[in-house]
């Protein structure tokens, strides 16, 4: 009669462990049902499900075992398994899958337990765990760590809404961001990234760099302010402020432009997201004279912008039409997707303000990127504690994976 073995093997990691081991159940005729295996600070960690084809070959192929891996300097451990607790198991495989990544500037242990407690909390089941970011020095300054955990999970919660609700009053109590996400074929098959520009390419408004050069800077940094967290319709507060900007010289949009900084992360996001065959794109409610400029530092290949009139060198404070508002984005990344072949689930959405909630709503990937509260609460997923390259762990990144 067959038997089902769990065999665990822990100890010192060295080449030829697993074709050792294997190359006595190979002789055993043994099949394999389930094998994982996982090495952390060299200590091996070495699960193998298997079926041996009766209960007389069992106790020889398992002496063998023994004996290899006590040659090996290895510690192993035998669980039977029944046939009914292996069907029971099999049957879970259909299952749902989510992902869980937790994102924060140095992991700690209450991170973890609070991640863990809470996925256990609602009925979800924790088959893997991964560090996808890189090891970081001991003495690494607070502000320049990135330290990303990887929770691959089980099952479909009663209540995803509370769900996210939780992660994001832990994520705010801890300072870090915890993402949930769905585990499909589309998380894998993403090609197209589309960005916002101000306050996420950049760390920095435009408008309001050129009302402070108009100055006009406190009127037009207030209307900006309440249009980014949803208190006003952007469309109108745009026209506003404008009208604001009328007879401002040209000649001071060189200096600004020169004076923009990239959002932390950016180079290296837009580095590997090129590497990956990823499309990129800029939909903004800013201007193109400075989306223009990114594009080129950057690598972008689409632009879509606010012009900015000109007459005479000087802003004219008119809005030319159409003006990229939230609608437009939404509908700019429609447009994109459907230029390149993709559906809707392939592409991604990065942004900061509320004009940017529509297209991070139809995104297979929608991320608010150091965002007002009211953005953060309505996006699928946020990142507050990391730079803008902190988007790739969202997509199964690991940092040993970069070229850079």
């Amino acid at each position: 009669m067959r038997e089902i073995v769990l065999i665990n093997i822990t100890g010192s990691d060295r080449p030829g462990l697993t074709a050792a081991i294997t190359g006595v159940l190979a002789q055993g005729g043994v099949n394999i049902l389930d094998i994982g295996q996982a090495v952390i600070h060299d200590t091996l960690s070495f699960g193998i499900l298997v079926e041996i084809p009766d209960a007389e070959q069992s106790k020889s192929v398992l002496k063998d075992i023994l004996f290899t891996a006590y040659k090996l300097d290895q510690q192993v451990r035998f669980t039977p398994v029944s046939e009914a607790d292996y069907q029971h198991w099999v049957a879970g495989q259909g299952k749902k899958r989510h992902i869980v990544t937790l994102l924060t500037r140095k992991v700690s242990a209450e991170q973890l337990q609070r991640v863990s407690s809470i996925t256990a909390q609602y009925g979800l089941n924790i088959d893997h765990i991964d560090r996808l970011s890189g090891r970081m020095p001991l003495d690494t300054p607070a502000d320049k760590g990135k330290g990303c955990i990887e929770f691959s999970v089980r099952g479909e919660p009663a209540d995803p809404q509370a769900l996210r609700a939780e992660f994001l009053s832990v994520a705010q109590e801890l300072n870090v961001d915890i993402a949930f996400q769905e585990d499909s074929l589309f998380r894998r098959n993403r090609r197209l990234a589309v960005f916002d520009m101000d306050s996420t390419l950049i760390e920095a408004e435009v408008i309001d760099e050129l009302a402070k050069a108009a100055g006009v800077g406190d009127k037009v940094s207030a209307i900006t302010e309440r249009a980014m967290a949803g208190e006003l319709d952007f469309r109108a507060s745009f026209k506003e402020r404008l009208a604001l900007l009328k007879g401002l010289d040209v000649g001071v949009l060189d200096s600004i432009g020169a004076s923009l900084r990239l959002t932390e992360g950016a180079e290296t996001l837009f580095a590997e997201l090129k590497r990956l065959g990823y499309k990129t794109a800029i939909l903004s409610g800013g201007f193109t004279y400075f989306a223009k400029q990114l594009q080129t530092r950057l690598g972008i290949d689409y632009v879509f912008a606010n012009e900015l009139e000109v007459v005479d060198g000087k802003v004219t404070g008119v809005a030319v039409e159409p003006i990229v508002d939230a609608q437009r984005k939404a509908d700019l990344l429609r447009e994109l997707a459907e230029k390149e072949g993709l559906r809707l689930e392939q592409t991604i959405a990065v942004g900061d303000g509320a004009n940017d909630l529509p297209m991070l709503a139809i995104a297979g990937l929608g991320v608010a990127f150091r965002a007002k509260p009211l953005v953060k609460q309505s996006a699928r997923q946020a990142i507050s504690t990391l730079g803008l390259d902190g988007v790739l762990y969202l997509l199964g990144f690991r940092d040993r994976d970069g070229q850079l």
